[in-house]
């Protein structure tokens, strides 16, 4: 039986996820519908300064307009409670600010270019005036990401960059001067412990986080090498600089990409070529992790309740671009925490 939660402050989509959880009415509607897919509230912690609207986005499709306007309606009486501000509202969302023609003149990669991080830093690179090469293992989502950015200068790819033909053609397409390399594509492992560890999950994590990201950086360096300048941007992670923030393969792999950059930082540097990485924390992306180990889930879960709030892409996307663009000068071999602060716990 359904009743109105507050009629001073009705709850809204509006209205952030701890208000709801919070609320003698909404709270309970929102565990009943966290229960229905096997989660608890424990699920929501690092996003739980977010206006309950934004899980539509969040999750991928699995959370559509149509639950977030039942839960709403069941929380008021039946009744759509008029959008207004309340003390329950969300803080107001960063908003990205583009820099026109920040990239133009350049020819900047960026792999991972369908989704999530990689979508949102080619997006921006595209609109402040790049030539683009956007990289993705699906066409179909880069056909949808070129889409986006009508006007652009931007020529798809679509490769796996474990592959060396497909790295060959990726640079091929970029031509003799490249600016810029973002190395975005990556995967998540499963969350296993090292005597859990499959070689299947070892080698295809490493796969694209670490030899898809060597080799197309080899590749792009001996472009920029003779140019005698270029940026690279690698993503890392914060499981990169500790670990206890994932499985032993992507820990590993992250591990390995923070050295990479600084290797190539210190090599470069006199070269006029900077490298450098961005460290993410949570961030809102398609991809998943999965536990498949009790001891990863006893050790890690846990841990994972106490994360800062979830980024959106775009939010990385800004750190990235930065490490890319001129205004970084100065800067090579750096580490950037993109994290909320998490580092620092």
């Amino acid at each position: 039986m359904s009743a109105m939660a507050d009629q001073n402050s009705p709850l809204t989509g509006n209205s952030t996820i701890e208000t709801w959880l919070n609320d003698p009415v909404g709270g309970p509607l929102l565990r009943g519908f966290l229960a229905q897919g096997g989660q608890d509230e424990s699920s929501l912690a690092p996003i739980k300064t977010f206006p309950l609207q934004q899980l539509v986005a969040l999750s991928q499709g699995q959370v559509p307009q149509a639950v977030i306007d039942d839960l709403v309606l069941n929380a008021n009486g039946g009744v759509m409670p008029e959008v207004v501000e309340t003390a329950g509202a969300a803080p107001e969302q960063w908003v990205e600010k583009i820099t026109p023609g920040r990239f133009a003149g350049k020819t900047v990669i960026v792999t991972g270019a369908g989704s999530g991080i990689g979508k949102a830093t080619a997006s921006r690179v595209a609109r402040e005036g790049a030539r683009l090469i956007a990289v993705d293992i699906s066409a179909e989502r880069l056909a949808e990401f070129q889409a986006s950015v009508p006007g652009a200068d931007v020529t798809v790819v679509t490769g796996d960059i474990s592959n060396q033909a497909d790295v060959d053609a990726i640079v091929a397409a970029a031509g003799d001067k490249i600016d810029g390399l973002a190395n975005v594509a990556g995967i998540m492992d499963n969350m296993t412990p090292l005597h859990e560890v499959s070689d299947q999950i070892w080698q295809r994590v490493f796969a694209v986080n670490v030899d898809g990201l060597f080799k197309l950086s080899r590749a792009v360096l001996a472009k920029m090498v003779e140019a005698k300048g270029g940026a690279i941007v690698n993503v890392a992670s914060e499981a990169g600089l500790r670990g206890s923030a994932a499985g032993l393969a992507y820990t590993a792999s992250k591990h390995a990409v923070v050295g990479i950059t600084r290797s190539a930082a210190f090599t470069y540097a006199r070269l006029g070529i900077r490298v450098n990485a961005v460290a993410p924390g949570p961030v809102a992306t398609n991809i998943q992790a999965s536990f498949d180990s009790a001891l990863g889930q006893e050790r890690i879960g846990g841990l994972l309740a106490n994360i800062p709030p979830v980024a959106m892409p775009d939010q990385l996307a800004a750190s990235i671009t930065f490490l890319l663009s001129d205004d970084a000068t100065n800067l090579t071999g750096v580490i950037l925490p993109s994290d909320g602060g998490w580092s620092v716990q």
